[in-house]
């Protein structure tokens, strides 16, 4: 499958493209500068500038891709722009292109920015707002929430569910991102918005139980 991921340069959109890679997807890293373009290449993907404050380059971005994968996020610097607007104007330029899947990392905690912690109520509601605005779209899309994130060694193991509450556990950057890879691959999970942590079920087998 020939797949956009947007954000290429971050932690967890890094992942995303080994992953990929390894799944034998012809990929393309979305980046918002020139000089990231050896850190996409550097892992076996196609650079292409893909800021997501600047729609005039989506079209290029998109052209002949058949998935997205929305992995940026603006580290708390620009959650309307980016984590926001951005997703809301990928999402609508990805339909206008015929790109018939699209899958969202969000958050935990999305659908209720006001319980989350007090120094990420604007990111949770930016998060919220982007994907409320996907599901209104005629886009195959799936909505993936992960809880706090770590870098350490992924397990290969998670625990998903409609709503969970153990927030004192994590999830690795690397687990996280071999998840949006499996949804990807399994149309099943179309339509579906679901949490993420740690736990003791296989990547595939927990997202096929979905």
């Amino acid at each position: 499958m020939k797949v956009l991921v947007a954000g290429a340069h971050g932690n967890v959109a890094s992942h995303v493209l080994d992953s990929l890679r390894k799944r034998g997807h012809e990929v393309t890293g979305g980046v918002r500068k020139q000089d990231q373009f050896d850190h996409v290449r550097a892992r076996g993907a196609e650079p292409v500038m893909l800021d997501l404050t600047r729609p005039e380059q989506f079209d290029a971005a998109l052209s002949g891709q058949e998935a997205v994968i929305f992995a940026a996020g603006s580290g708390g610097q620009a959650v309307d722009s980016v984590d926001r607007d951005g997703a809301i104007a990928l999402a609508d330029a990805a339909e206008a292109s015929g790109v018939s899947r699209f899958v969202m990392l969000s958050s935990m905690s999305a659908d209720t920015p006001e319980n989350g912690p007090e120094k990420l109520q604007d990111y949770l509601k930016a998060k919220k707002e982007a994907d409320a605005h996907l599901r209104k779209t005629g886009l195959e899309a799936t909505i993936v929430r992960p809880g706090s994130l770590s870098d350490e060694a992924p397990t290969g193991k998670i625990e998903t569910g409609e709503r969970l509450h153990n927030l004192e556990r994590s999830i690795t950057r690397a687990d996280v991102a071999e998840t949006l890879a499996e949804v990807l691959e399994t149309p099943s999970t179309i339509g579906k918005t679901f949490e993420m942590l740690q736990g003791d079920t296989p990547i595939a087998q927990a997202v096929k139980a979905l």
